[in-house]
Protein backbone atom coordinates (compact mmCIF):
# COMPACT_ATOMS: atom_id res chain seq x y z
CA UNK A 1 0.00 0.00 0.00
CA UNK A 2 1.19 3.54 -0.75
CA UNK A 3 1.10 5.64 2.43
CA UNK A 4 1.69 9.35 2.93
CA UNK A 5 2.63 10.66 6.39
CA UNK A 6 2.15 14.27 7.50
CA UNK A 7 2.32 16.16 10.78
CA UNK A 8 1.91 19.44 12.62
CA UNK A 9 3.76 20.36 15.77
CA UNK A 10 6.72 19.39 17.86
CA UNK A 11 9.79 17.21 17.60
CA UNK A 12 7.93 14.47 19.41
CA UNK A 13 5.38 14.36 16.60
CA UNK A 14 8.30 14.20 14.16
CA UNK A 15 9.82 11.29 16.08
CA UNK A 16 6.48 9.49 16.01
CA UNK A 17 5.97 9.72 12.25
CA UNK A 18 9.56 8.59 11.68
CA UNK A 19 8.72 5.55 13.79
CA UNK A 20 5.51 4.99 11.80
CA UNK A 21 7.45 5.18 8.54
CA UNK A 22 9.87 2.60 9.87
CA UNK A 23 7.07 0.25 10.91
CA UNK A 24 5.05 0.64 7.69
CA UNK A 25 8.14 -0.13 5.59
CA UNK A 26 8.92 -3.19 7.67
CA UNK A 27 5.41 -4.43 6.89
CA UNK A 28 6.07 -4.02 3.17
CA UNK A 29 4.23 -0.73 2.57
CA UNK A 30 5.67 2.15 0.53
CA UNK A 31 5.98 5.66 1.95
CA UNK A 32 5.19 8.16 -0.83
CA UNK A 33 5.89 11.86 -1.21
CA UNK A 34 2.39 13.26 -1.82
CA UNK A 35 -1.17 12.65 -0.74
CA UNK A 36 -2.12 12.45 -4.43
CA UNK A 37 -0.19 9.20 -4.89
CA UNK A 38 -1.29 7.64 -1.60
CA UNK A 39 -3.91 5.03 -0.88
CA UNK A 40 -3.78 5.99 2.79
CA UNK A 41 -2.80 9.23 4.55
CA UNK A 42 -1.86 9.48 8.24
CA UNK A 43 -1.86 12.93 9.87
CA UNK A 44 -0.29 13.44 13.31
CA UNK A 45 -2.01 16.54 14.73
CA UNK A 46 -1.15 19.18 17.33
CA UNK A 47 -3.17 21.39 19.67
CA UNK A 48 -0.58 23.40 21.59
CA UNK A 49 -2.04 26.63 20.17
CA UNK A 50 -5.18 27.57 18.28
CA UNK A 51 -2.97 28.03 15.21
CA UNK A 52 -1.61 24.49 15.53
CA UNK A 53 -5.15 23.10 15.80
CA UNK A 54 -6.16 25.09 12.72
CA UNK A 55 -3.11 23.86 10.82
CA UNK A 56 -4.01 20.29 11.75
CA UNK A 57 -7.49 20.61 10.30
CA UNK A 58 -6.05 22.25 7.19
CA UNK A 59 -3.62 19.36 6.66
CA UNK A 60 -6.50 16.89 6.72
CA UNK A 61 -8.69 18.90 4.34
CA UNK A 62 -5.74 19.42 2.02
CA UNK A 63 -5.07 15.68 1.84
CA UNK A 64 -8.71 15.07 0.94
CA UNK A 65 -8.64 17.76 -1.77
CA UNK A 66 -5.55 16.14 -3.27
CA UNK A 67 -7.42 12.87 -3.67
CA UNK A 68 -6.71 10.86 -0.52
CA UNK A 69 -9.67 8.51 -0.11
CA UNK A 70 -8.72 7.18 3.31
CA UNK A 71 -7.26 9.36 6.06
CA UNK A 72 -6.28 8.24 9.55
CA UNK A 73 -5.99 11.05 12.08
CA UNK A 74 -4.05 10.85 15.34
CA UNK A 75 -2.23 13.19 17.70
CA UNK A 76 -3.19 15.79 20.28
CA UNK A 77 -5.87 17.79 18.45
CA UNK A 78 -7.79 14.72 17.30
CA UNK A 79 -7.49 13.18 20.78
CA UNK A 80 -9.13 16.27 22.27
CA UNK A 81 -11.67 16.73 19.45
CA UNK A 82 -12.34 13.23 18.08
CA UNK A 83 -15.85 14.03 16.81
CA UNK A 84 -14.66 17.07 14.86
CA UNK A 85 -11.80 15.05 13.42
CA UNK A 86 -14.09 12.22 12.37
CA UNK A 87 -16.37 14.65 10.50
CA UNK A 88 -13.59 16.00 8.29
CA UNK A 89 -13.61 14.75 4.67
CA UNK A 90 -12.41 11.21 4.00
CA UNK A 91 -11.38 10.52 7.60
CA UNK A 92 -11.92 6.80 8.16
CA UNK A 93 -10.40 6.45 11.61
CA UNK A 94 -9.42 8.64 14.57
CA UNK A 95 -6.78 7.08 16.81
CA UNK A 96 -6.18 8.77 20.19
CA UNK A 97 -2.70 9.31 21.57
CA UNK A 98 -3.18 6.45 24.01
CA UNK A 99 -3.31 4.00 21.06
CA UNK A 100 -0.95 5.84 18.69
CA UNK A 101 2.02 3.53 19.27
CA UNK A 102 -0.09 0.62 18.00
CA UNK A 103 -1.46 2.51 14.97
CA UNK A 104 0.57 0.59 12.39
CA UNK A 105 -0.04 -2.78 14.00
CA UNK A 106 -3.80 -2.14 14.23
CA UNK A 107 -3.87 -2.34 10.43
CA UNK A 108 -2.49 -5.87 10.62
CA UNK A 109 -3.80 -7.33 13.90
CA UNK A 110 -2.19 -10.70 13.21
CA UNK A 111 1.18 -9.08 13.85
CA UNK A 112 2.38 -9.03 17.46
CA UNK A 113 4.01 -5.64 18.14
CA UNK A 114 6.20 -7.14 20.86
CA UNK A 115 7.73 -9.59 18.38
CA UNK A 116 7.87 -7.42 15.29
CA UNK A 117 9.53 -4.47 17.05
CA UNK A 118 12.67 -6.54 17.59
CA UNK A 119 13.19 -6.91 13.85
CA UNK A 120 12.63 -3.18 13.32
CA UNK A 121 15.64 -2.46 15.50
CA UNK A 122 17.89 -4.26 13.02
CA UNK A 123 16.65 -2.59 9.86
CA UNK A 124 18.68 0.30 8.44
CA UNK A 125 15.66 0.90 6.18
CA UNK A 126 14.18 2.68 9.17
CA UNK A 127 16.36 5.72 8.52
CA UNK A 128 15.36 6.24 4.91
CA UNK A 129 14.13 9.83 4.58
CA UNK A 130 10.37 10.26 4.60
CA UNK A 131 9.48 11.26 1.03
CA UNK A 132 8.10 14.74 0.64
CA UNK A 133 9.79 15.95 3.81
CA UNK A 134 13.12 17.63 4.25
CA UNK A 135 15.92 15.09 4.52
CA UNK A 136 17.14 14.95 8.06
CA UNK A 137 20.61 14.26 9.34
CA UNK A 138 19.20 14.17 12.87
CA UNK A 139 17.19 11.27 14.24
CA UNK A 140 14.49 12.26 16.73
CA UNK A 141 14.18 9.50 19.32
CA UNK A 142 11.10 9.39 21.54
CA UNK A 143 12.16 8.40 25.04
CA UNK A 144 9.16 9.56 27.04
CA UNK A 145 5.51 10.59 26.64
CA UNK A 146 2.93 12.43 28.73
CA UNK A 147 3.35 14.85 31.61
CA UNK A 148 2.35 15.04 35.30
CA UNK A 149 2.83 18.79 35.60
CA UNK A 150 -0.20 21.03 35.90
CA UNK A 151 0.89 24.18 34.09
CA UNK A 152 -2.32 26.16 33.82
CA UNK A 153 -1.87 27.09 30.14
CA UNK A 154 -1.01 23.64 28.79
CA UNK A 155 -3.45 21.41 26.92
CA UNK A 156 -0.80 18.83 26.06
CA UNK A 157 -1.09 17.18 29.47
CA UNK A 158 -4.77 16.55 28.78
CA UNK A 159 -4.07 15.25 25.28
CA UNK A 160 -1.07 13.08 26.14
CA UNK A 161 -1.94 11.84 29.63
CA UNK A 162 0.41 11.14 32.51
CA UNK A 163 4.18 10.84 32.25
CA UNK A 164 5.59 7.48 31.23
CA UNK A 165 9.07 6.41 30.24
CA UNK A 166 10.16 4.14 27.43
CA UNK A 167 12.39 1.27 28.49
CA UNK A 168 16.08 2.06 28.18
CA UNK A 169 16.75 -0.98 25.99
CA UNK A 170 14.08 0.20 23.51
CA UNK A 171 15.69 3.64 23.33
CA UNK A 172 19.14 2.09 22.80
CA UNK A 173 17.76 -0.14 20.04
CA UNK A 174 16.13 2.83 18.28
CA UNK A 175 19.36 4.81 18.46
CA UNK A 176 21.44 1.95 17.08
CA UNK A 177 18.95 1.50 14.23
CA UNK A 178 19.17 5.20 13.43
CA UNK A 179 22.97 5.08 13.47
CA UNK A 180 22.99 2.03 11.20
CA UNK A 181 20.77 4.00 8.84
CA UNK A 182 23.28 6.85 8.67
CA UNK A 183 22.08 9.38 11.25
CA UNK A 184 24.94 11.49 12.61
CA UNK A 185 23.02 13.28 15.35
CA UNK A 186 20.59 11.80 17.88
CA UNK A 187 17.99 14.09 19.48
CA UNK A 188 16.23 12.80 22.59
CA UNK A 189 12.66 14.03 22.82
CA UNK A 190 9.54 13.70 24.94
CA UNK A 191 6.65 15.74 26.32
CA UNK A 192 8.44 16.05 29.67
CA UNK A 193 11.89 14.76 28.82
CA UNK A 194 13.38 15.41 32.24
CA UNK A 195 10.86 13.10 33.91
CA UNK A 196 12.31 10.03 32.17
CA UNK A 197 12.82 7.24 34.68
CA UNK A 198 10.89 8.74 37.58
CA UNK A 199 8.61 5.69 37.90
CA UNK A 200 11.73 3.48 37.87
CA UNK A 201 13.60 5.48 40.52
CA UNK A 202 16.00 6.59 37.80
CA UNK A 203 16.95 9.98 36.33
CA UNK A 204 17.51 11.22 32.81
CA UNK A 205 21.24 11.35 33.58
CA UNK A 206 21.15 7.55 33.89
CA UNK A 207 19.69 7.18 30.41
CA UNK A 208 22.19 9.63 28.91
CA UNK A 209 25.09 7.82 30.57
CA UNK A 210 23.83 4.51 29.18
CA UNK A 211 23.46 5.97 25.68
CA UNK A 212 26.99 7.39 25.75
CA UNK A 213 28.36 4.06 26.96
CA UNK A 214 26.44 1.76 24.60
CA UNK A 215 26.08 3.80 21.40
CA UNK A 216 28.38 6.08 19.47
CA UNK A 217 26.59 8.99 17.77
CA UNK A 218 28.71 11.82 16.46
CA UNK A 219 26.36 14.07 18.39
CA UNK A 220 23.78 13.61 21.13
CA UNK A 221 21.37 16.51 21.65
CA UNK A 222 18.55 17.04 24.16
CA UNK A 223 15.30 18.69 23.16
CA UNK A 224 13.37 20.93 25.55
CA UNK A 225 13.93 20.06 29.20
CA UNK A 226 12.20 21.64 32.20
CA UNK A 227 14.60 23.53 34.51
CA UNK A 228 13.30 21.97 37.72
CA UNK A 229 14.38 18.51 36.55
CA UNK A 230 18.06 19.47 36.64
CA UNK A 231 20.77 20.11 39.21
CA UNK A 232 24.37 21.24 38.97
CA UNK A 233 25.70 17.69 38.80
CA UNK A 234 23.69 16.98 35.66
CA UNK A 235 25.92 19.28 33.62
CA UNK A 236 29.03 17.22 34.42
CA UNK A 237 27.78 14.83 31.70
CA UNK A 238 29.04 17.36 29.15
CA UNK A 239 32.59 16.20 29.86
CA UNK A 240 31.74 13.88 26.97
CA UNK A 241 32.08 16.15 23.94
CA UNK A 242 29.49 14.17 21.97
CA UNK A 243 26.82 15.95 24.02
CA UNK A 244 25.87 19.11 22.17
CA UNK A 245 26.51 22.33 24.14
CA UNK A 246 22.94 23.52 23.72
CA UNK A 247 20.22 23.56 26.39
CA UNK A 248 16.63 24.56 25.72
CA UNK A 249 15.17 25.44 29.12
CA UNK A 250 11.56 26.68 28.94
CA UNK A 251 11.10 29.71 31.19
CA UNK A 252 7.65 31.01 30.06
CA UNK A 253 7.94 34.15 32.19
CA UNK A 254 10.56 36.14 34.08
CA UNK A 255 8.00 37.36 36.62
CA UNK A 256 7.56 35.50 39.91
CA UNK A 257 3.86 36.41 40.07
CA UNK A 258 3.17 35.25 36.51
CA UNK A 259 5.05 31.98 37.07
CA UNK A 260 2.90 31.30 40.13
CA UNK A 261 -0.30 31.75 38.10
CA UNK A 262 1.17 29.39 35.50
CA UNK A 263 1.96 26.84 38.27
CA UNK A 264 5.49 26.56 36.95
CA UNK A 265 7.86 24.78 39.35
CA UNK A 266 10.58 27.37 38.92
CA UNK A 267 11.32 30.98 39.82
CA UNK A 268 13.62 33.65 38.40
CA UNK A 269 16.05 33.05 41.26
CA UNK A 270 16.26 29.26 40.82
CA UNK A 271 16.46 29.63 37.04
CA UNK A 272 19.34 32.10 37.41
CA UNK A 273 21.27 29.66 39.65
CA UNK A 274 20.73 26.80 37.21
CA UNK A 275 22.03 28.84 34.27
CA UNK A 276 25.11 29.82 36.23
CA UNK A 277 25.82 26.14 36.94
CA UNK A 278 25.36 25.17 33.29
CA UNK A 279 27.76 27.85 32.12
CA UNK A 280 30.34 26.76 34.69
CA UNK A 281 30.40 23.20 33.32
CA UNK A 282 29.76 23.87 29.62
CA UNK A 283 31.86 26.66 28.13
CA UNK A 284 30.08 28.69 25.41
CA UNK A 285 26.84 26.75 25.95
CA UNK A 286 23.85 28.06 24.00
CA UNK A 287 20.92 28.43 26.36
CA UNK A 288 17.59 29.04 24.64
CA UNK A 289 14.09 29.24 26.06
CA UNK A 290 10.34 29.68 25.53
CA UNK A 291 8.34 32.67 26.73
CA UNK A 292 4.58 33.31 26.64
CA UNK A 293 3.47 36.84 25.81
CA UNK A 294 0.26 38.12 27.40
CA UNK A 295 -0.56 35.38 29.90
CA UNK A 296 -3.81 36.12 31.79
CA UNK A 297 -3.27 38.74 34.47
CA UNK A 298 0.12 39.79 33.13
CA UNK A 299 0.45 43.46 34.09
CA UNK A 300 2.74 45.94 32.40
CA UNK A 301 5.10 45.66 35.36
CA UNK A 302 5.18 41.84 35.14
CA UNK A 303 5.89 42.02 31.43
CA UNK A 304 8.77 44.44 32.06
CA UNK A 305 10.15 41.97 34.62
CA UNK A 306 10.16 39.28 31.94
CA UNK A 307 11.79 41.55 29.39
CA UNK A 308 14.50 42.54 31.86
CA UNK A 309 15.08 38.96 33.00
CA UNK A 310 15.62 37.46 29.56
CA UNK A 311 18.18 40.18 28.90
CA UNK A 312 19.88 39.55 32.23
CA UNK A 313 20.15 35.81 31.53
CA UNK A 314 21.61 36.67 28.11
CA UNK A 315 19.91 33.84 26.24
CA UNK A 316 21.32 32.68 22.91
CA UNK A 317 17.80 32.88 21.49
CA UNK A 318 14.23 31.97 22.24
CA UNK A 319 10.74 31.17 20.99
CA UNK A 320 7.91 33.55 21.82
CA UNK A 321 4.33 32.30 21.94
CA UNK A 322 1.48 34.76 22.04
CA UNK A 323 -0.86 33.42 24.74
CA UNK A 324 -3.55 31.26 23.19
CA UNK A 325 -6.45 30.23 25.43
CA UNK A 326 -7.01 26.48 25.18
CA UNK A 327 -10.48 25.28 26.25
CA UNK A 328 -10.22 22.92 29.19
CA UNK A 329 -7.20 24.61 30.77
CA UNK A 330 -7.39 26.64 34.01
CA UNK A 331 -5.78 29.68 32.34
CA UNK A 332 -8.64 29.93 29.86
CA UNK A 333 -11.01 30.53 32.80
CA UNK A 334 -8.82 33.11 34.54
CA UNK A 335 -9.91 36.69 34.98
CA UNK A 336 -8.01 39.61 33.45
CA UNK A 337 -7.40 38.08 30.04
CA UNK A 338 -4.89 40.34 28.30
CA UNK A 339 -6.36 42.12 25.24
CA UNK A 340 -5.22 40.63 21.93
CA UNK A 341 -3.60 43.84 20.74
CA UNK A 342 -1.52 43.98 23.92
CA UNK A 343 -0.48 40.34 23.50
CA UNK A 344 0.56 41.14 19.94
CA UNK A 345 2.67 44.13 21.00
CA UNK A 346 4.36 42.20 23.81
CA UNK A 347 5.03 39.33 21.43
CA UNK A 348 6.75 41.77 19.06
CA UNK A 349 8.90 43.28 21.83
CA UNK A 350 10.00 39.86 23.09
CA UNK A 351 10.88 38.67 19.60
CA UNK A 352 12.96 41.79 19.03
CA UNK A 353 14.78 41.23 22.32
CA UNK A 354 15.57 37.62 21.46
CA UNK A 355 16.79 38.66 18.01
CA UNK A 356 19.28 41.05 19.62
CA UNK A 357 20.39 38.43 22.14
CA UNK A 358 20.84 35.85 19.41
CA UNK A 359 23.01 38.20 17.37
CA UNK A 360 25.10 39.00 20.45
CA UNK A 361 25.65 35.30 21.15
CA UNK A 362 26.57 34.50 17.55
CA UNK A 363 28.94 37.45 17.36
CA UNK A 364 31.13 35.75 19.99
CA UNK A 365 32.06 33.12 17.40
CA UNK A 366 33.23 35.41 14.60
CA UNK A 367 36.50 34.08 13.21
CA UNK A 368 36.15 30.93 15.33
CA UNK A 369 36.07 27.39 13.92
CA UNK A 370 33.09 25.22 14.87
CA UNK A 371 31.92 21.80 13.66
CA UNK A 372 28.94 21.92 11.31
CA UNK A 373 26.68 19.04 10.32
CA UNK A 374 25.31 19.83 6.85
CA UNK A 375 21.61 19.13 6.39
CA UNK A 376 20.45 21.09 3.34
CA UNK A 377 21.70 22.45 0.03
CA UNK A 378 20.56 25.15 -2.38
CA UNK A 379 20.88 25.40 -6.14
CA UNK A 380 24.32 24.90 -7.59
CA UNK A 381 26.11 27.93 -9.10
CA UNK A 382 29.54 28.80 -10.45
CA UNK A 383 30.72 28.99 -6.83
CA UNK A 384 29.70 25.38 -6.19
CA UNK A 385 26.94 24.28 -3.85
CA UNK A 386 25.49 26.52 -1.18
CA UNK A 387 24.99 24.30 1.85
CA UNK A 388 23.43 24.82 5.26
CA UNK A 389 23.80 23.08 8.58
CA UNK A 390 24.00 23.39 12.34
CA UNK A 391 26.88 23.75 14.74
CA UNK A 392 26.83 21.65 17.88
CA UNK A 393 25.70 24.76 19.80
CA UNK A 394 22.79 25.22 17.37
CA UNK A 395 23.98 28.08 15.19
CA UNK A 396 22.65 27.81 11.64
CA UNK A 397 25.55 28.16 9.18
CA UNK A 398 25.74 28.45 5.42
CA UNK A 399 28.82 28.06 3.23
CA UNK A 400 29.91 27.23 -0.32
CA UNK A 401 31.28 23.79 -1.11
CA UNK A 402 32.63 22.26 -4.32
CA UNK A 403 30.48 19.17 -3.69
CA UNK A 404 27.35 18.20 -1.82
CA UNK A 405 28.17 17.60 1.85
CA UNK A 406 24.75 16.44 3.12
CA UNK A 407 25.08 14.53 6.41
CA UNK A 408 28.81 15.24 6.63
CA UNK A 409 30.72 17.06 9.37
CA UNK A 410 33.18 19.86 8.61
CA UNK A 411 35.08 22.41 10.64
CA UNK A 412 33.98 25.84 9.46
CA UNK A 413 35.55 29.22 10.09
CA UNK A 414 32.67 31.59 10.80
CA UNK A 415 33.24 34.93 9.13
CA UNK A 416 29.97 36.91 9.26
CA UNK A 417 26.50 37.11 10.74
CA UNK A 418 23.37 36.52 8.69
CA UNK A 419 19.82 37.42 9.66
CA UNK A 420 19.32 34.31 11.76
CA UNK A 421 22.67 32.50 11.64
CA UNK A 422 26.21 32.81 10.32
CA UNK A 423 28.13 32.22 7.13
CA UNK A 424 31.58 30.72 6.91
CA UNK A 425 34.25 28.91 4.99
CA UNK A 426 34.93 25.19 5.25
CA UNK A 427 38.29 24.66 6.92
CA UNK A 428 38.57 20.88 6.79
CA UNK A 429 36.51 17.72 6.92
CA UNK A 430 36.03 15.85 10.19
Amino acid sequence: MNIYLDMVGCRLNQAEIEQMARQFRAQGHTIVSTAETAELVVVNTCSVTTEAASDSRQKIRQAARLGAKEIIVTGCWSTLQPEQAAQLPNVVQVIPNQRKDALVFSMNPREDPANVSETFDLEPISRQPIPGMRQRTRAFIKVQDGCDNACTFCITTVARGGARSRAAHEVIADINAALQGGAREIVLTGVHLGSWGQELNLHLRDLITLILNETNPARLRLSSIEPWDLDEGFFSLWADTRLCPHLHLPLQSGSTATLKRMLRKTSPDSFRVLVEAARKYIPSVAITTDVIAGFPGETSAEFEETLAFIQEIDFAGGHVFRYSARPGTPAARMRDQVPHDVRKERNHLLQAAFARLSATYRRKFLNERLPVLWEASATRSKNGWQIEGLTNNYIRVNAWAPELRWNQLDMVKLDSLTEDGMSGEISHQI
